[in-house]
């Protein structure tokens, strides 16, 4: 009965031993084949981050040439932000659609004497901005609904500029967009699978887990003093 018990037991733990090892195999595989998937965006933010974060010491030009314009609206002009977002397109001879638009209602005006009740309600029309073009050049119309005309900014960058562009996602494109949403999205992985490496490959648990809620704890406080 004991020579059993003992058999049993032994199998139990050979058992548990190869699913452990299966698992850790896993984590190691997959874990890797996402740091290579993220490897090259991992530089890119990496060297923008750092300037970035560091931008005041770091003078690198942003090498950036700003041109403002003014576009004539077609007669009747466009009535909806669709319709103005096509022609638009065809105007500035675009490639694709704005990559983005912010369209403002219509609201009193801030400055307006809210104390004199005869006075006539100042409204501010509508404020429609659309955003053309990548990283490397911006092209920025915005248009308040009535006029005749729309204002356009165009935002030539250097490399650093573009660089930074690609870093903020300031004038990127969706599909630019998911790409770094899926590295976002791996690093939360490569974190996680980390932790599960280090708990199932060392004995050592309870360091890992003094340094984890350490570097949480150290994390949590900076950004509770900023607020």
């Amino acid at each position: 009965m004991d020579s059993g018990s003992t058999a049993l037991g032994h199998a139990a733990r050979v058992r548990a031993h190869q699913r452990r090892t299966t698992a850790v195999q896993w984590i190691r595989r997959t874990h890797g084949w996402f740091g290579l998937w993220g490897a090259v965006l991992g530089l890119l933010f990496g060297f923008s981050g750092i300037w970035l974060n560091h931008r005041d010491v770091l003078k690198l030009p942003q090498a950036q040439e700003r041109t403002r314009a003014q576009l004539v609206l077609p007669d009747p002009a466009p009535e909806t932000p669709e319709a103005m977002s096509q022609w638009l397109q065809g105007a500035l001879r675009m490639s694709g659609p704005p990559n983005s638009r912010r369209i403002e209602p219509a609201k009193p005006v801030a400055w307006a004497d809210k104390s004199d009740k005869s006075a006539p309600v100042l409204t501010q029309p509508a404020r429609w901005v659309f955003n053309f073009g990548g990283p490397n050049e911006i092209v920025q119309v915005e248009y308040w609904q009535g006029n005749r005309s729309v204002g356009v900014t165009t935002t030539h960058n250097g490399f650093v500029a573009t660089l930074t562009s690609m870093h903020k996602g300031g004038g990127m494109p969706l599909p630019w967009i998911l790409l770094v949403d899926t590295l976002a999205g791996s690093l939360i992985f490569l974190s996680m699978s980390g932790m599960a490496l280090w708990m199932l490959t060392h004995r050592r648990r309870r360091v890992g887990l003094a340094l984890f809620g350490a570097s949480l704890a150290a994390v949590l406080a900076i950004a509770l003093s900023a607020l």
